[in-house]
Formats: structure tokens, C-alpha cells, sequence
């Protein structure tokens, strides 16, 4: 009986996850204030934590910045976040470009709810230029996505920076356990 119960539980946060990916962009328009904050808040994390990240800094040419994705899932699972587009302004510093939603819907053996922030940081021209015309970007599709983990971040440098995206996930809280097949989906929501 307590099995049933769980199920429906983990059902429930899934598609009312799955809802609030349908919603978000109607969210988004009328709190783009809110999510500039939390993108810089993201920014200044990100660099505290990971030297990595921090010492890319000055070769970025975009990244794009979900500061608050959250997944959650009991089998069927589902992942959602909004962020934005960031490009350097000349004479230092960033501004924000465009916003984007990230989604995704997966299936296996998972369990739980997490939040946290994903940055995926662009190095090259050519990275940014197919993020801001594909409109719908399903990663692994497209420039290849190296992912930063404490393994490689602690060799990672602006000299040994040879890929055209690199993917930091930061802020990690919660808990989601297993492995489920997923696709990743960005999409932009405009100006």
C-alpha cells in the first residue's frame, strides 16, 4: 500500500513539473527582473566555487546561465529552468543577451527532487552563433559539451581550454538517485 502511495506521490511532482515547464515562459515575461538577479547572483557562485570556471572567465564569448533548474522524478522524471544568454561588454563586465528555457524529460531507475544551477560556458564564436539561430537547442546536438567535474576542474585552465563549451553544474541541493535516459532541450523565449 505504501508503494502506491509513493508512485502517485512521485507522479504527481513530475507532472506538476512537467506543467510548470509548459507555463514557464508566460512566467518568465512578467519576471525578467528576477531572473537578471539571480543569473548575476548564479555568475558571482559559479565563480567563487570553481576556480575552473573563474580562471575561463576573461575568454568567454557567451554562456548561458540557469541558475535555478530543478528535476525531480520516480521513474519517469523531468527537469526544467530558465536562464539567459550572457555576452562580455567590451571594456569588461557582461550583459545579458536573451533568455532561454532548458527541459527535458527522462525515463529509468530515479528517484527524488534537486535544485541547482547549470551554466554551460561558451568559448568560441562559432558556439555562440549556433546557440542564438538553432532557437531549439537539444544538447549533444551541436558543438561538443565537455562537463566540468572536480576531476578536470582542478586541471582546467584558459591555457588548456581547447573545447567550444564547457558545462558547470553548481549549488547542488536535494537529492535525486539512479540514472534515467534524458535529452536536454534549450530553447529561446526572446529579447
Amino acid at each position: 500500500m505504501k508503494l502506491k502511495a509513493t508512485v502517485q506521490i512521485a507522479r504527481n511532482i513530475t507532472l506538476a513539473l512537467m506543467a510548470l515547464a509548459l507555463t514557464a515562459p508566460l512566467a518568465l515575461a512578467e519576471d525578467r527582473p528576477g531572473l537578471d538577479a539571480d543569473v548575476h547572483a548564479a555568475i558571482a557562485l559559479l565563480k567563487q566555487t570553481s576556480p575552473a570556471a573563474a580562471s575561463l572567465a576573461p575568454n568567454v564569448r557567451g554562456a548561458l546561465v540557469f541558475p535555478n533548474i530543478t528535476k525531480a522524478g520516480f521513474i519517469v522524471g523531468a527537469l526544467h529552468g530558465n536562464g539567459a544568454l550572457i555576452k562580455p561588454k567590451k571594456g569588461g563586465g557582461y550583459y545579458i543577451d536573451e533568455y532561454y528555457s532548458m527541459a527535458a524529460a527522462s525515463y529509468g531507475f530515479q528517484a527524488g527532487i534537486q535544485t541547482y544551477g547549470y551554466a554551460l560556458v561558451l568559448m568560441s564564436d562559432a558556439a555562440v552563433e549556433h546557440v542564438e539561430t538553432s532557437g531549439n537547442w537539444d544538447l549533444g546536438v551541436g558543438p561538443s559539451i565537455v562537463i566540468v567535474d572536480s576531476g578536470m576542474a582542478k586541471t582546467l585552465t584558459a591555457q588548456t581550454a581547447n573545447a567550444d563549451v564547457y558545462a558547470f553544474t553548481f549549488g547542488q541541493k536535494g537529492l535525486m538517485a539512479g540514472a534515467g535516459l534524458q535529452g536536454s532541450k534549450i530553447t529561446s523565449l526572446g529579447k
